[in-house]
């Protein structure tokens, strides 16, 4: 079934011109419910060791245990695009096509952003009426990315606040305030193992681009490209 043609005229069908979202979404449910399972297995294993009662499944998926890895992953994955999407307005790599080409690098032009008297008729309402809103929807996708990395980097520490004194009171140790366990080994070491893992995967994936290809694919270059060819060089 069709609804109607897009800018270009091709046809309109939902589940094919949403399959890139679709697919992960189904796929990031998936891995979330393979966590569960296995975190649960894990987090019973030690317990029964320990000779501390199990968690039933729904027990586990409520509790910090299992909202601190959640959280620490997303909010390692948001910090990730946050920095991409901003370093890559100043900061290009020759030849990638994940980059602008060498020269191109700022904030470019109204002109070439298609905002105030340079949008167009389709262009977003707040890309055309200027002023704050266009100032503020300019810098959008960043801000959005940003809150969600705090927020999600806040429920790390919450949670992992939560898990630590958990375990602190099983050995009869007092409980962390807040601001101990921000300065804590246990917060540090989870954020900066998902940070380093980020920062690396974003770092090669730049330079991979310059050398390796994938026929069809938006990320790569053409497969007879130059290596030297940068994403908008012509």
């Amino acid at each position: 079934m069709t609804t109607g043609s897009d800018p270009q005229g091709a046809p309109r069908r939902p589940l094919r011109d949403n399959s890139l979202s679709i697919v992960f979404g189904v796929l990031l449910l998936l891995t979330l419910l393979g966590q569960s399972i296995w975190g649960l297995v894990g987090y019973n294993a030690e317990a029964r060791t320990a000779g501390l009662q199990q968690l039933s499944y729904w027990r586990y998926v409520t509790s910090s245990s299992f909202a601190v890895d959640v959280a620490e992953n997303w909010q390692s994955e948001y910090l990730q695009f946050t920095l991409y999407i901003l370093l890559t307005v100043w900061l290009v790599q020759r030849g990638s096509s994940e980059t602008k080409k060498p020269g191109e690098s700022g904030r470019e032009s109204d002109k070439e952003q298609q905002v105030g008297r340079w949008a167009t008729a389709k262009s977003p309402a707040w890309a055309r009426v200027g002023g704050w809103r266009t100032s503020l929807y300019s810098h959008s996708l960043t801000l959005v990315m940003a809150l969600v990395f705090l927020l999600s980097w806040s429920a790390q520490a919450v949670a992992g606040r939560v898990a630590a004194n958990e375990l602190r009171l099983r050995d009869l140790l007092e409980p962390l305030s807040m601001a101990q366990y921000l300065a804590s080994a246990d917060f540090w070491g989870r954020t900066l193992q998902n940070w380093q893992s980020e920062l690396l995967a974003v770092g090669t994936m730049a330079v991979f681009a310059i050398y390796l290809r994938e026929r069809g694919s938006p990320e790569s270059k053409p497969v007879g490209a130059p290596h030297d060819l940068t994403t908008s060089d012509d």
